[in-house]
């Protein structure tokens, strides 16, 4: 372990524990040609964080002094992304590694102006931000030391040296990761203020490690909780997801009730959880996330549709009676109900279209599945959505027997024809016309020649 004044903590390989063998192979191959090219390459971010506290990372990412179009010329299966940050991503058959360029500390001062039009000079990257200190674009390269000061936590911040295969850390991260603490890197109100988004990851990474926020960045989060809706909607999504999909999901929701973040979320919905319907306080969300975490746990998957039905399917169906109370019929309550959802939710948390459409299609299934056989059941069982389908109605009210019965008969019905071997319909088809030959004309030298007129 070496230390110097103003210089990182570095661990050497025999006082850690990291091994190549729990590396991705693609990462390490990246990793040796960006050395043997010349240029600096480091495994950085959760993926060291994860391989030191023992645990699986979910994936590697790269960083580099390289500049992305440098990247690209020396992989051939390199696209890059993004705006805000310019990114290369490199694909292979199994996984997809990011490779990033080191970031700078620059601050966001303004262009300078040549004196004269003729003497302007090619303009430099900088780093661009909102009036309100967002970063909205931030292609200034630097430092591997300007590196992990710009990133978000300092568990976040180890990077792995593939020359030596130490361990390097710029922020103090290490001593976080043995204390169990979430600390941003830097003045916290500012992280958050450049990026929204880090309130949420907070979130997650306290939630998914069983850590602790630190206590001046968690005053700091609380305090701009409602700031986060200056995210963009498609990012929130995703973040949404990674929460309740992270397998800690109660957790996160704890920690979001807590810190504000899910009123600023989803306010619509935050407000009818807060309140009683007919003297009943709203659990099921509560019990709902229990039950996707208890999934994930034991390894099986739950798709996005299915997520939001069951967090959100008791909020909708409470619409939909309300549509049903004004004479509106079944089908339609359930889709006027979905539409008001989305309505309330997709300005600041956007919810794809297809994956809405999915939702509707989960929660207004319920009436299909009391018509037993009812039509063409062989094409309701082939829906790509029968197995949430069955799967929403089992968890939300399997504990009635009839409709215990009916979901037990669709299962048996669905794995006999799984059993069967498909054969294709025969279908009568129109014999295809032959297309007739058209006659060569003859030009006129060749009539000319027999004689003809």
């Amino acid at each position: 372990m070496k230390k110097r004044k103003n210089s990182p903590l570095i661990i050497a390989r025999p006082e850690h524990g990291i091994s190549r063998k729990l590396m991705s192979p693609n990462a390490l191959r990246i990793l040796y040609r960006l050395k043997d090219k010349g240029f600096i390459g480091y495994l950085v971010g959760g993926c060291v964080r994860d391989l030191l506290l023992g645990r699986e990372p979910k994936d590697f990412d790269v960083v580099t002094n390289a500049t992305p179009h440098e990247i690209k010329r020396m992989f051939r299966n390199c696209r890059l992304v993004g705006r805000r940050f310019r990114l290369a991503h490199l694909h292979y058959q199994d996984e997809i590694i990011e490779v990033s360029t080191f970031r700078s500390q620059a601050a966001d001062e303004p262009e300078p102006v040549p004196k004269e039009a003729h003497e302007a000079e090619p303009r430099k990257p900088r780093m661009l931000k909102d009036d309100d200190g967002m970063i909205l674009r931030d292609n200034v390269y630097g430092t591997p030391a300007e590196d992990a000061q710009r990133r978000d936590f300092t568990v976040n911040a180890l990077a792995y040296n593939i020359v030596d295969f130490s361990i390097i850390d710029y922020t103090g991260g290490l001593a976080d990761l043995s204390a169990g603490i979430i600390r941003t890197i830097g003045d916290p109100v500012v992280r958050f203020q450049e990026d929204p988004v880090r309130m949420l990851r907070a979130v997650r990474f306290a939630a998914l490690l069983a850590f602790t926020i630190e206590e001046n960045t968690r005053t700091a989060l609380v305090a701009a909780a409602d700031t986060i809706v200056r995210a963009t909607p498609p990012r929130l999504y995703d973040e949404i997801l990674k929460l309740f999909l992270s397998g800690e999901g109660s957790r996160c929701y704890e920690l979001l009730r807590q810190t504000g973040l899910f009123a600023a979320l989803f306010p619509a919905f935050s407000s009818w959880l807060d309140a009683e319907s007919e003297g009943f306080p709203h659990t099921r969300f509560g019990e709902m996330l229990n039950h996707v975490d208890s999934r994930i746990q034991q390894g099986c998957k739950v798709s996005p549709p299915l997520l939001l039905a069951l967090l959100f399917g008791e909020y909708i169906h409470e619409k939909a009676e309300r549509f049903r109370r004004l004479g509106t019929p079944w089908q339609q309550s359930i889709n006027a109900a979905v539409a008001e959802f989305m309505g309330e939710t997709c300005p600041i948390v956007m919810i794809m279209n297809r994956v809405g459409l999915a939702l509707r299609d989960i929660i207004s299934q319920q009436m299909r599945l009391k018509k037993i056989p009812g039509r063409r059941p062989e094409s309701f069982i082939a829906r790509p959505d029968f197995n949430d389908i069955i799967e929403y109605n089992r968890i939300t009210c399997g504990n009635k027997k009839d409709i215990s019965k009916q979901l037990d008969w669709w299962e048996a019905q669905a794995q006999q024809q799984e059993q069967e071997p498909h054969k294709l319909p025969n279908k009568t088809r129109t014999p295809q016309r032959k297309r007739k030959k058209r006659r060569r004309r003859r030009n006129a030298d060749a009539e000319n020649r027999t004689g003809n007129p």
